[in-house]
């Protein structure tokens, strides 16, 4: 029996979703049936077997729309596999060492008993939105810090977790 599994994200600038896309694209490969969407726009988690939750961090929060997509769904989330990333350091220090999760995260982790929690770099292109993304970019601090092999190589472990759950009851 196929798994449903969701991706659900909160991105301001599209480079969350692009994380979200390349995790579903991996969990798809693994022969998983996966829905990527952004979290605002989820009525019901009911249909899923597993959902990973992502979200850009700014000024050390996770995006608004993946923690009120945690708050909506809270009590079907704790009945599945959870697995939560964050996106967000404008350097390198990701893709170089484990990052914890923010505190809102860690309390999010513990709340679902999440199986697992990541911080991958983030991205800030010319054209962001926002007054403080505008000046980071002013300041030269932009760039794109994602790690797509790492991105793909923590998708694959999940993938993996429920293949071997797969058929067992919830």
């Amino acid at each position: 029996m196929a798994m449903n599994v969701l991706v659900a994200y909160g991105t301001t600038n599209g480079s969350t979703a692009e994380i979200a896309e390349t995790v579903a694209q991996v969990l798809r490969k693994g022969g998983l049936t996966v829905d990527a969407a952004p979290a605002a726009s989820v009525r019901d988690v009911a249909e899923y077997d597993a959902v990973v939750i992502g979200g850009g961090l700014y000024a050390g929060r996770w995006h608004k729309d993946a923690r009120r997509f945690v708050r909506r769904h809270r009590r079907a989330l704790s009945e599945r596999p959870v697995w939560l990333f964050s996106s967000g350091p404008l350097d390198p220090s990701a893709s170089e060492r484990d990052i914890p999760p923010v505190p809102g995260v860690r309390r999010t982790a513990d709340r679902l008993d999440a199986r697992g929690h990541v911080t991958f770099g983030g991205c800030l292109r010319e054209g962001a939105k926002g007054r403080i993304a505008g000046m980071i970019l002013r300041n030269g601090k932009g760039g794109d810090y994602r790690d797509f092999e790492r991105i793909e190589q923590w998708a694959a472990g999940i993938a993996g977790e429920l293949q071997e759950t797969a058929g067992a009851p919830r």
